[in-house]
């Protein structure tokens, strides 16, 4: 079975760009994952429908900081409808459903965390920028900052 520590992911956990307070974000939402303790807020500039910056603050495993980390970068300068549709890719490939090429594509070095879902106990920490993001997303007026 292929690690889940791959380069990628312990590039982004060692040096990640997008760990930071934002100053000024129209968007934040806490994700907290309780069965490891991870917690995280994630902070978003929205304009005209573009992400325009993401970043988030909080703590946890290399996987859930990692995989928030590449969540951000893949996600800025995106629409709210293309980053709700990666969002949808890489929520569904953790929980093991299939990729195609261009899924994968589109996914960029988050689709190197696809064997996470053979480690059930890891999808959570994987997710968890993820479900953070789509607590902005799907409720944008109950997230504003």
């Amino acid at each position: 079975m292929p690690s889940i520590y791959t380069t990628a992911l312990m590039d982004h956990h060692a040096h990640p760009d997008y760990k930071y307070e934002m100053d000024d974000p129209t968007h934040s939402h806490e994700g907290i994952n309780p069965s490891c303790g991870d917690e995280m807020v994630l902070s978003l500039r929205i304009e005209d429908g573009v992400i325009e910056e993401a970043a988030f603050t909080g703590h946890g495993c290399a996987v859930s900081q990692a995989s928030a980390d590449m969540m951000a970068d893949l996600i800025t300068g995106e629409t709210v409808e293309e980053a709700q549709r990666l969002c949808g890719l890489f929520i569904g490939m953790v929980q093991g459903k299939p990729l195609s090429e261009q899924d994968r594509e589109d996914l960029d070095e988050a689709a190197e965390l696809e064997s996470i879902a053979r480690m059930p106990a890891r999808v959570k920490c994987a997710e968890l920028g993820w479900r953070t993001l789509e607590g902005i997303l799907n409720d944008p007026e109950g997230s504003q900052a």
